[in-house]
């Protein structure tokens, strides 16, 4: 694999450790231990990932604008590069302005961002999708578990 495409395959990789803190959001409080570390975890390094995520995308973006202007990508590689600059402005204003808006802009970019990846990624956006789904259903497996029983 070229490293400039390896670069665009590891940042899908970022954005979905980044995404997968939205399902582990509201299981801070979770009854099972595993499940709660690993929300604050995704959630200790949900910024680090988007940051890193837009920095090898801009990199792996700027080396194929130069060698590959006419390649059939270029146009939803430049869409999915401008949906995650937005994301990381908003993600950035949060902290900054706090509305609930500013939250549901940046959930409603992430969304979008997803078929953008899926166009433009191909594969490696279906199979770190499939694999964030696995962790989610995993985690609501570990809860059923150590609920504690009605009586």
């Amino acid at each position: 694999m070229e490293p400039f495409k390896l670069l665009g395959t590891i940042a899908v990789v970022c954005g979905a450790v980044s995404f997968s803190w939205m399902g582990f959001k509201k299981k801070l409080k979770s009854t099972s231990l595993p499940v709660r570390k690993l929300g604050k975890l995704l959630h200790r390094v949900h910024q680090f990932k988007g940051w890193t995520a837009l920095v090898l995308i801009l990199v792996h973006g700027a080396y194929y604008l130069i060698t590959k202007l006419h390649d059939d990508k270029i146009f939803t590689g430049l869409a999915a590069f401008l949906i995650l600059l937005a994301l990381a402005g908003y993600g950035w204003l949060i902290k900054r302005v706090r509305n609930k808006w500013m939250r549901k802009v940046h959930f409603f970019l992430s969304l979008i961002w997803i078929p953008l990846l899926l166009l433009h990624a191909g594969g490696s956006a279906i199979v770190t999708g499939v694999i964030t789904a696995v962790v989610w259903a995993g985690a609501a497996l570990l809860e059923r578990r150590t609920e504690p029983k009605a009586a």
